[in-house]
């Protein structure tokens, strides 16, 4: 299973009152951030697509953010200060190793994320309580199970039939460890 990369921006209590709103409105007050492929939590770095890019990106819907080839996207996004740099696989078979390399990067959890993108059923649809409870979510707001992360993935649509956000993508997320401050 090929590798996929994107750099976000974090979601963390360094963004202040939007945070403090986020986890009332939310509920999740175990947070201590979000590390999500949730684009209106943790933005994504590059906010537009250039026609040198088609060649690294994932030539597919909803996929334009996605990168296969890593060197080439920090070209692209700069600095990785305040911003996650993220190796994702989309709907694993079961756990997948990450390629070695310099950002040493270290399994965060299971997404679920909306299958035409941006937006995660775990930390932005108010809850889906008859299919997971918040009390699940790790403190970076992810399963830790690829086995639950399906077994929710497969109960939205037939608990949720008309949410909007109910058909998901299972997504593992590895963050990388390389320092992300100055």
């Amino acid at each position: 299973m090929e590798p996929l990369y994107i750099v976000t921006e974090r979601c963390d209590p360094s963004r202040g009152s939007f945070w403090d709103s986020y986890v009332a409105w939310s509920g999740l007050t175990q947070l201590t951030e979000v590390v999500t492929l949730d684009s209106l939590l943790c933005p994504y770095v590059l906010k537009e697509v250039l026609a040198e890019d088609w060649a690294h990106i994932v030539n597919e819907d909803f996929m334009l953010d996605y990168f296969h080839d890593l060197p080439y996207l920090l070209r692209r996004v700069g600095h990785l200060n305040g911003r996650n740099l993220l190796c994702v696989f989309r709907n694993p078979a079961g756990h997948v190793d990450v390629p070695r390399g310099e950002h040493g990067f270290s399994f965060e959890g299971y997404d679920l994320v909306d299958v035409r993108g941006g937006i995660s059923a775990l930390t932005n649809c108010g809850g889906f309580p008859n299919a997971f409870s918040n009390a699940e979510l790790s403190s970076h707001g992810l399963l830790s199970s690829l086995a639950r992360a399906r077994e929710v993935a497969a109960a939205l649509p037939t608990l949720y039939p008309a949410h909007g956000h109910e058909q998901v993508n299972v997504w593992a997320i590895y963050r990388a460890l390389t320092p992300r401050e100055g």
